[in-house]
Parts: C-alpha cells; structure tokens; sequence
C-alpha cells in the first residue's frame, strides 16, 4: 500500500500563512455561490430551499463574526471612556430587549453597559420632550404615527410575520387593523431624525459659488 504523499511546500512558507488563509476563505466562498447559484435554479423545490437556508445560516455566521469583532474592540475600552448611546439607539435595544425575550443581564452583556443601566432605561420609558432619555426613531404625536411605528417595528424584529399575522397580533392587543392597511403601513417609508450632516443640509435661497481667489465679495449693508 503506497504512502499518501504530502503536498509540496516552499522553503519559506511559514511566511505566507496570513495571505493563504485569505486565499482559502476567498476560493471557499467562490465555491459555495457556485454551488448555490446552481442549486437556486433547479427545478428541485427541496434543493432550492436547502440552498436559501444554507445562504441564511452563512450569513447570521458572518454577522455573528462580525459582532464579535466589534465587541471586542469595545470592551478594551474602560466602561467610564465607552461613547453613550443616544436615545434613539436605547428605545431601539429596550424593543429588542423585549423581541429577544433578554433579561436585564442578558440585555447588558449584548451591549456592553450594565444592568443598572438598562434597568434605568426601563423605569423612565414615559418621560417626554426633547431631553428624555430615551425616544423613538420618529415622533409618534399622533396616533396613526404609532400604528405605523408599531407595524414597521414587529416587521423589523420578526421578518417572518406576514401582513395577516401582523394584523392578528395587533388585534390580541385591541388594535384592529385589515391586513391591506397593514402592507401600506409597511410600503411607507419611515421618517429619520436626528443631527444632519453638513453633506445632508439643503440650503435655503440662492446659492452662490467661489471658483477662484476673489471671485466673490461679501458686502455688510448697515442703515446706522
């Protein structure tokens, strides 16, 4: 029986082991698009669904990975110097606290603070105007705006729930809607607060241009 033979390696290949699993990762994924790509067109319906849920389990791996990463550049970082969260990002992890089913730890640990401070969060949800602690991503004065909030909400955290199911469970909770007004709830665009960015700011009235040194002056009129 022939010995299997090890392939051969450069003299210096301990040198290239950064770059070569690059490499590997990068040929590896070619693979599996290749293979999904061709799986996605079969006439199998088994087949194209085991090609959709391979594609979902690599992603929430990747996103898993990717969280990780960013995790751990955080927590080299003393708990007193780590940026607050505004308080748009806190209504948003309370939400997700609640789609999770977390604990006050478990909420926490995901996001890097204490429980103490995600128990304070909680005990001051009802406070209003422009320096509460926490708020929604977009006003909801009017009740119609919170419908629309509540909607697009449940769709974000459980993407599986359909319009009807959506509509169902706004019901158990004596809020009665048909499902077509559930899907253009969810076809409208939500608004977006917060800072602007300069690259963002539409300026009002003319505008006018400098191509070159001197090109325009700014006169000062005063009547006194």
């Amino acid at each position: 029986m022939s010995r299997r033979c090890s392939p051969p390696l450069p003299h210096n290949w301990p040198e290239s082991v950064k770059s070569a699993v690059l490499h590997t990762i990068s040929l590896a994924q070619y693979g599996l698009a290749y293979t999904r790509g061709w799986a996605v067109d079969s006439r199998n319906g088994r087949l194209r669904l085991k090609a959709k849920l391979d594609r979902a389990n690599q992603e929430i791996a990747l996103l898993r990975e990717e969280m990780r990463i960013k995790n751990a550049r955080m927590k080299h970082l003393p708990a007193k110097r780590r940026p607050h969260y505004p308080p748009t990002e806190r209504m948003a992890i309370l939400e997700l606290k609640a789609a999770r089913n977390w604990s006050l730890e478990e909420t926490a640990r995901a996001f890097l603070v204490t429980p103490a401070t995600i128990s304070s969060w909680m005990r001051r949800l009802d406070e209003e105007g422009p320096q509460a602690l926490v708020q929604l991503q977009q006003p909801v004065n009017r009740f119609p705006d919170y419908i629309g909030h509540l909607v697009q909400k449940l769709k974000k955290l459980c993407p599986t729930m359909g319009k009807k199911k959506i509509a169902e469970t706004l019901a158990r909770a004596g809020l009665h809607l048909g499902t077509t007004t559930v899907g253009r709830m969810l076809k409208k665009k939500p608004r977006r607060l917060g800072p602007v960015s300069d690259s963002e700011t539409i300026s009002e009235g003319r505008v006018v241009t400098a191509n070159y040194c001197d090109h325009v002056w700014h006169i000062m009129w005063s009547t006194t």
